[in-house]
């Protein structure tokens, strides 16, 4: 029997029994991991308020073994909030799905339970911030995070230089097939001509280059996150379900070539 401790976000809960949750963490230490809280769903519980979605929180786990994530699901056995980020998104429409999707994005980048998955976690930690406090619009604060996830997932795109050859930049043609931006001669079916506009505001937003996101005008900003959602779902094969409730407008001019 062991007792661990580690922060980290609440990405998800699910009722268990009648007075119980099972409550899914993206943690510093130990990446993914699925705990039982018991009687949190009971009215006076002050516990369960603190293991809601978006909230940033120290956690205490009791496990049978000598390994947190093991056979069976350990219990959260205390929990000490960090940061309520909860508190600053689900007030708002717009900031509570960009933030769903970016608690289910973390969740599908960190597969395995139980791996250190720490550059996900500070992402997830920062973007949830950011959001709470309103710094930036919440679509440009959801498409930053989704591509620095791809970013430290493996799955980097580029916005200049081809993709392929790695000829120098800008370059008109972008395929999420071939990793973004490709040349003329590296062009394959189904690549897009995005405006030079678009690709400039998800290069920023990939950098962190904010004054310039910031200023970008919307229909860039439409066509830039239709970019990005295609090149996510290419890489996880499957969409996120939270997306289709993100308030954002689908941009449907972009040239395909064949």
């Amino acid at each position: 029997m062991s007792l661990f401790r580690d922060d980290g976000v609440v990405l998800r809960t699910q009722k268990l029994g009648e007075a119980d949750r099972i409550i899914t963490l993206l943690t510093r230490g130990h990446g993914r991991v699925r705990a039982v809280a018991r009687g949190v769903r009971r009215t006076k519980s002050k516990f369960g308020a603190r293991l809601e979605p978006f909230s940033h929180v120290d956690v205490q786990f009791f496990a049978r073994g000598s390994e947190l994530v093991g056979r069976g699901l350990p219990l959260c056995t205390q929990s000490e909030t960090i940061a309520p980020y909860g508190g600053g998104i689900v007030a708002d429409y717009a900031r509570y799905t960009a933030g769903t999707a970016m608690l289910e994005t973390a969740e599908r980048f960190t597969d395995h339970e139980g791996e250190p998955a720490v550059q996900q976690y500070l992402l997830l930690v920062g973007g949830l911030r950011t959001l709470a406090r309103g710094e930036h619009e919440p679509h440009l604060v959801l498409d930053a995070f989704l591509l620095r996830s791809l970013a430290v997932n493996g799955y980097a795109p580029s916005f200049s230089d081809c993709a392929k050859c790695g000829m120098a930049g800008p370059n008109r043609f972008f395929s999420v097939a071939a990793g973004g931006s490709v040349c003329v001669d590296c062009r394959v079916p189904g690549s897009v001509v995005p405006s030079a506009q678009a690709l400039e505001l998800l290069g920023a937003l990939l950098t962190g280059d904010w004054a310039t996101a910031d200023a970008c005008e919307s229909r860039y900003v439409r066509e830039g996150s239709g970019l990005v959602s295609a090149y996510l779902h290419w890489h996880l094969e499957r969409g996120l379900r939270s997306l289709r409730y993100v308030e954002k407008q689908p941009y449907k001019t972009a040239v395909t070539e064949t």
